[in-house]
């Protein structure tokens, strides 16, 4: 693309008629719609005789010419309008009227662009800061001619100066870009798997962002497409919550030739832009965290109603963290194996490999994922490398026609010490891949099989390696009953003995204030001292309620206690003691408490009625190494060095 430089250098220096009156953050929003602007009147040029003379043509013969007038300019849009760009310029004192004409004839596909990115408004500033002529003059001698600039090469124009203004604009970058870097790697491990077929004849592939910002990922998958065949096609879909990134999604597919109703405004949780369609490939770097109480309605219905026929019927996660619903959303764009499969990549962080217990919805999410052999492989990449956050970050690839030697598989890639320093920071990125670490990582993702027991950097394991059993292991109740002060406070505040009927408050407390240091080891002894207290100040016998909130305040733990038991002769289990066990499911239970619990909690048991089946993946921890400490006296000499210099410091100081 080295020839379209100079394009991009052009544009770029537009941005120098605005500096003064508009900030940096702002030269997006004016030069992005005139780029788009200006190719959309380019591409029309061959065929605007013919939209014209059809347009007079058909009026008052159909209602609905759209479709035979798209026909007519041979695109999936075209403009009714006899101004053209250049010809906007012979009448300056018109311009913003003729400009606006010019853009409300637009088809609506392409007018809908314009509109959302909000250039009425710019037009109007342009024109009161006398920049409006200026501007677009620069552009009327931008020449966009499919013939000298070709739809992929015009992709990467208005690509580059996205990525320049994001990079431009560090409040905003984080919010609707990802590294372009970090895309390349993540479109080259989706498509490693895939190299022999996608260098057939003339190949057709279709990919889905279903959150998909500025369309970059969508962009660079075609660019590496056609890198690899330029014969090759990839149709492009998408949706976007954003009006404003939208309109630049949709642009990148109006300038490149697609078709721009492929890109879906709205929130793909909630209301699912491209329902009933399947994908080739599908890849998103959703947003970390964000809340998705705004769709909860929609979704818990679709969860309700439709179980595992929609699209979250593995679990809903909680409602901080929204991340495993998109990942379920693509998993139901996955086309059938019978019709070739699907493979797909996501960018997460951290929370979910692990958050949520066993039974909880991400476990449970995790779960489905692992038990139907969706989870392909994790990659693990650097911390302080996307713009808006440092966090450490990585990305799932999930298929669901995985090769024979990986079925049953998960292949873990520790990328976190590939990296090399950025000489700037952007943000919170400080961090980026070169073409090296990029080449690298995709080799040891994509030899993970031969590389698993020779390189410390992958790891090769069974999805049930992923699977434990959280038990619960009880040990019995032993107490005794005894009154304090405490004891007589803690009744007379609770709540069953504040509502108790039939009962003189003052007569049970005065009651029991005559126990005070009364104790005793069985609850019968108890409660029969407790009676009789009453008795003695005329208060006859205690409601049941009340009876139990004393019984309860009194009672204190006591190991050399008997065992309490229930009706049965059963041990009866203490809440306060207790505990849980995470059980690999490839572990006996018995076997595995008779090891770990009862030598330590010999009157321990595991009610099984309370167990539960989980799914987490620590990646973290199948990496970490252990690095021992210093030795004491390689640290002392150390600070004895840094004392001594310390006291010539304070020396010199002195002097």
């Amino acid at each position: 693309m080295e020839g379209f430089d100079g394009k991009v250098q052009f544009v770029w220096q537009v941005a120098d008629l605005l500096r003064g009156d508009y900030r940096p953050a702002e030269y997006r929003g004016v030069i992005l719609p005139l780029l788009v602007l200006r190719r959309l009147d380019a591409v029309l040029e061959p065929t605007k005789a013919k939209v014209l003379a059809d347009r007079d043509r058909l009026i008052g013969r159909t209602s609905n010419p759209d479709a035979l007038l798209r026909r007519a300019a041979q695109q999936p849009f075209y403009n009714t309008s006899p101004l053209s760009f250049t010809r906007l310029l012979d009448d300056p004192g018109s311009l913003a009227a003729n400009l606006r004409a010019y853009i409300g004839a637009f088809s609506p596909s392409a007018a809908e662009v314009l509109e959302k990115y909000r250039f009425d408004e710019r037009i109007s500033r342009l024109d009161e800061a006398n920049l409006l002529y200026l501007v677009v003059g620069k552009f009327a001698d931008l020449d966009l001619h499919p013939d000298r600039v070709p739809n992929h090469a015009m992709g990467y124009v208005f690509e580059e100066l996205l990525r320049r203004f994001s990079e431009l604009s560090n409040e905003t970058a984080g919010e609707h870009f990802t590294p372009r870097e970090v895309i390349r790697l993540i479109v080259n491990v989706l498509f490693s798997e895939d190299t022999p077929v996608l260098e057939g004849t003339a190949p057709v592939r279709s990919i889905f962002d279903p959150a998909c910002g500025t369309g970059g990922m969508l962009a660079i998958s075609d660019q590496h497409l056609t890198a690899l065949n330029p014969a090759a096609r990839l149709e492009m879909f998408g949706q976007e919550l954003n009006p404003e990134t939208w309109a630049i999604a949709r642009s990148d597919l109006l300038i490149q030739g697609q078709d721009p109703e492929r890109i879906v405004l709205g929130n793909s949780l909630s209301a699912d832009g491209h329902p009933g369609d399947r994908f080739d490939y599908l890849l998103a770097n959703p947003p970390f965290g964000v809340d998705w109480s705004k769709a909860a309605t929609a979704v818990r219905n679709e969860h309700q109603t439709l179980g595992t026929d929609g699209r979250f019927g593995a679990g809903l996660p909680r409602i901080s963290d929204g991340s495993l619903l998109f990942l379920q959303h693509m998993v139901s764009k996955m086309k059938p194996l019978s019709e070739g499969g699907s493979r797909m990549a996501i960018v997460f962080s951290g929370s979910p490999l692990f958050s949520g217990g066993a039974g909880s919805g991400e476990s449970e999410i995790r779960r489905w994922l692992l038990e139907e052999d969706l989870l392909e492989g994790i990659v693990a990449l650097p911390d302080q490398l996307f713009y808006n956050t440092g966090i450490s970050t990585y990305f799932w690839v999930l298929s669901n026609r995985k090769s024979a030697e990986r079925a049953g598989t998960v292949a873990l890639v520790d990328a976190r010490e590939l990296w090399a320093k950025m000489r700037k920071s952007l943000g919170d990125k400080r961090k980026l891949l070169t073409d090296e670490h990029i080449a690298e990582i995709t080799m040891l993702y994509h030899e993970a099989l031969t590389l698993d027991g020779d390189d410390d950097r992958v790891k090769m394991l069974p999805t049930e390696a992923f699977g434990y059993r959280r038990i619960t292991v009880d040990r019995p109740m032993r107490r005794r009953w005894e009154v304090t002060e405490d004891t007589v406070e803690t009744v007379a505040a609770s709540k069953p003995f504040r509502n108790g009927k039939d009962v003189d408050h003052d007569k049970v407390l005065t009651a029991l204030r005559t126990l005070i240091g009364t104790s005793e080891q069985t609850e019968t002894a108890f409660t029969k001292q407790l009676l009789n207290a009453c008795t003695a100040q005329r208060q006859v016998g205690l409601p049941t309620p009340v009876k139990k909130a004393i019984l309860s305040a009194a009672a204190v733990p006591d190991p050399d206690a008997a065992v309490m038991t229930d009706r049965h002769g059963g041990p009866l289990p203490d809440p306060d003691l207790r505990g849980q066990e995470n059980v690999p499911l490839g572990e006996d239970v018995d076997e595995y408490v008779a090891r770990e619990v009862l030598p330590h909690v010999p009157d321990a048991w595991v009610d099984h009625s309370k167990t539960r089946v989980g799914y987490e993946i620590p990646l973290t921890r199948y990496f970490y190494k252990y690095v021992p400490p210093r030795p004491l006296a390689e640290i002392d000499a150390e600070l004895a060095a840094v004392e001594a210099e310390i006291q010539d410091m304070l020396g010199q100081i002195a002097r």
